[in-house]
Formats: structure tokens, C-alpha cells, sequence
């Protein structure tokens, strides 16, 4: 975006100040760059997204391998910070975080559990705006009958509990494309979601519950803008529907949609752990943080070094979002424009 130019008069002598006024978004992202819990979770997700393309490089193992007689091995130092497996652990320097009950390597698989989680978290949020801001967008554009025709639809579905509703679509899609007739469609996409390690139904049973808040958002969003002055004088050079709400609805509006649905992704990231703790996430052995966790709590009192990294992995990812969720917001909201 070019930079405004303003001219000032100063002095007795009149002489014209040239001043460099910064732009909207160069204004936001010195208020970013200033936030220093914003930039901490900036950096965090940059090195997450980083681990997540490079884990065939990082990863010592492979996710998958299983060494049966490394079954449960700790390397020395975890036994400093976790006293109580002194006895009867098993000692390996193989390890960096020690291994599972079937002798995976717990580094690897957090690594590769970076993919997992981040594909939710960008995954989620596409989904939740393509179907969320066309169906708010036609609601308040139009309004009247189509308005409350679909926000009842809406109200009826945002008053099922989310994290419920998402469980019996993920129960009904397992149970559903369980066992397909080879060459159907319900055979294709249980392939595809077996290719993809259980994601395709994740991604199918959040972004069909993701997507109410958004609807309701960008509904209101459209109400306000759609009375402006820029509007009316589109509607009277005859400009068409899908001009106005391309052209000059959506451009202004997107902005708080964006900031507003980033401030979700850490739940989209705690849904699919929750998903995989429970057993309806992805398949085994595609690692997932959740199902780590649930794994390791079975023997959290004797190796809770299982269960412990994991979590802390999941609880680093989502800090990382939710602060620079909460920075992209204050630094984008026109109230604070020109503030420090």
C-alpha cells in the first residue's frame, strides 16, 4: 500500500514539513512488533511449521518404528527431572525423550505430530470461513425471509454442543466407512482418509461444526456495511449482487474475520487431540499428540515422561496461537490506530 504524504506549514517561515503518515497496515505491524507475547508466538509457530515440513530431517526415527526390546527406555537426564522412575527404568542414550510401550521413539513421533496439529490448524479455519462467510454473507445481504430462514438454521445447530456434535459425526463416519463395497464412492474416500492417516474426517466433522460463529459473524459484518454510502452508489450505477459483495463488502470486512477466526485455532487444535485421545482421532500409527497423551496416561505414575512431552508440545502450540491471536487483534482494530 503506497504511503500518504501530508504538507505541513511550520515555523515563522512558512516552509512546508514533508511528513510520511504510515499506512494501516504498516501502522499494525509496528503495534505487532511491539507486542513482545505476539512476537513469541509469531517465532514459536514459524519454528512449529518449520519442524512440521522438515520432520523426515529432524526426526532421529522413523515415526512407526517399533523396537520391542527398547520398550519404555529413558535417556539419564529425564531421570533427574522425573526422580521417581529411579530403580526400575530402563536407561538408552538412543533416546532423546525415551521411547513408548512398543519401543517408538517419543522424539520422532512429537515431531511428526507437528504435522497433525498444524494441518488442523490452518485445515480448520479455511473450511470454517468458505462455508461460515457464504452462508453470513447471503443472510445479511438479503435479509428479510432468507435472513431468518437461515439464522434459525444456524440457531438450531449452534445449540448442539460442539465438542458432542463432533463426536457422533466422527462415531457415525467411522462406523460408516468402516467396511465400503470395493469401487463405490464411500469406498474412495475411506482410501483417501486412510492415505491421510484419519485427517479427511477430522477436517469433515470440524468444519461442519466451525462454521456457526463464523456464519454469524460475517452476517453482522454485512448488515453494517451494507447501508454505507460506497454501497447505495453501487446500486445506482446498477451494479449486480455479486459485484457489491466481491467488489466493496467483502474486501471490508474480512479483516475481523480473519483475526477473529485465528482466535479459534487453538480450539481446532484441542478438538482433534481430544479426537485422538478419545480413539476417534487419527489412525494408529500415525502419531498424534492426543493419542500420545492417552497413551501415556496408562502408565502415567511409572513413565510419566510419556504423557508429560506430548502435553507440553499441545500446550506450547496452543500458547503460541492464542498469543499471537490476541496481538493480530489489538494490532488491527482501527481503535487503536496512531496508539503505542
Amino acid at each position: 500500500m503506497s504511503v500518504q504524504t501530508e504538507m505541513l506549514r511550520v515555523g515563522t517561515g512558512g516552509q512546508p514539513l514533508t511528513r510520511k503518515r504510515e499506512s494501516l497496515w504498516a501502522d499494525a505491524w509496528r503495534r505487532l512488533l511491539r507486542n513482545r507475547a505476539a512476537v513469541m508466538g509469531g517465532v514459536i509457530v514459524i519454528l512449529l511449521i518449520l519442524t512440521a515440513l522438515l520432520a523426515p530431517w529432524i526426526a532421529p526415527k522413523p515415526f512407526a518404528e517399533q523396537v520391542l526390546v527398547d520398550n519404555n527406555k529413558v535417556p539419564a537426564w529425564v531421570l533427574t527431572v522425573f526422580t521417581n522412575m529411579k530403580g526400575y527404568a530402563k536407561i538408552s542414550s538412543d533416546y532423546l525423550l525415551g521411547a513408548d510401550y512398543v519401543g517408538r521413539d517419543l522424539f520422532s513421533r512429537i515431531v511428526y505430530g507437528t504435522r497433525v496439529s498444524l494441518s488442523v490448524a490452518f485445515i480448520g479455519p479455511i473450511i470454517s470461513l468458505l462455508i461460515g462467510v457464504a452462508f453470513g454473507s447471503i443472510s445479511g445481504y438479503f435479509g428479510g425471509r432468507v435472513d431468518n430462514l437461515m439464522m434459525r438454521l444456524v440457531d438450531v445447530l449452534y445449540a448442539f454442543p460442539t465438542l458432542l456434535f463432533i463426536i457422533l459425526l466422527m462415531a457415525f463416519f467411522r462406523s460408516t466407512f468402516a467396511k465400503p463395497d470395493p469401487g463405490s464412492a464411500a469406498y474412495a474416500i475411506s482410501q483417501l482418509d486412510t492415505r491421510m492417516g484419519g485427517l479427511l474426517f477430522i477436517f469433515m466433522g470440524i468444519g461442519l461444526t466451525a462454521w456457526e460463529t463464523m456464519a454469524r459473524l460475517t452476517r453482522a459484518q454485512v448488515l453494517s456495511v451494507r447501508e454505507k454510502e460506497y454501497i447505495e452508489a453501487a446500486h445506482t450505477i446498477g451494479a449486480g449482487h455479486v459485484r457489491i459483495m466481491f467488489r466493496h463488502i467483502l474486501p471490508n470486512i474480512v479483516g475481523p474475520l480473519v483475526v477473529n477466526e485465528t482466535l479459534t485455532i487453538p480450539a481446532y487444535i484441542s478438538f482433534e487431540a481430544f479426537l485422538s485421545f478419545i480413539g476417534l482421532g487419527v489412525n494408529p500409527p500415525t502419531p498424534s499428540w492426543g493419542a500420545m497423551i492417552s497413551d501415556g496416561g496408562q502408565v502415567i505414575r511409572t513413565y510419566p515422561n510419556q504423557a508429560v512431552f506430548p502435553a507440553l508440545a499441545l500446550a506450547i502450540t496452543m500458547f503460541a496461537f492464542n498469543f499471537l491471536g490476541d496481538g493480530l487483534r489489538d494490532a488491527l482494530d482501527p481503535r487503536l490506530r496512531g496508539t503505542q
